[in-house]
């Protein structure tokens, strides 16, 4: 492919969806064709529109990232949350703070927890 080419691809490829109709709809009528034909056939947009259905992460990184006013509700929580830890660790846990509570928790556990700690008063990030 000319370099030529590669760069208008690579500019298509950033375009917001609106844009990117927008654009499609101009193509069909300048050039007297249907974008439906090539539907079946993989486009420019194809791959960027795969790529932001994948960013979707299975597994997150659960932090604790300011544990608020209200520690000792907190502490309950980060109690509840992980399995196993004493007082004292979740003490310890809620008064270092920015701290990983968990490495890789699938989206589903990763966002209960982050309910769970923004309830009793903490902010959280998931990353």
């Amino acid at each position: 492919m000319a370099k030529g080419m590669e760069e208008i691809v690579k500019q298509i490829a950033e375009l917001p969806v609106k844009e990117l109709a927008e654009l499609i709809k101009k193509l069909e009528e300048e050039f007297g064709v249907s974008a439906a034909a090539m539907m079946s056939a993989p486009s420019a947009a194809a791959p960027a529109a795969a790529q932001a259905a994948a960013e979707e992460k299975a597994e997150y990184k659960v932090t604790l990232t300011d544990s608020g006013a209200e520690k000792m509700k907190v502490i309950k929580a980060l109690r509840t949350i992980v399995s196993g830890l004493s007082i004292v660790e979740a003490k310890e846990k809620v008064e270092n703070t920015p701290v990983v509570i968990a490495e890789s928790a699938p989206k589903e556990e990763a966002m209960k927890m982050k309910d769970e700690l923004e309830k009793a008063g903490a902010k959280v990030e998931l990353s």
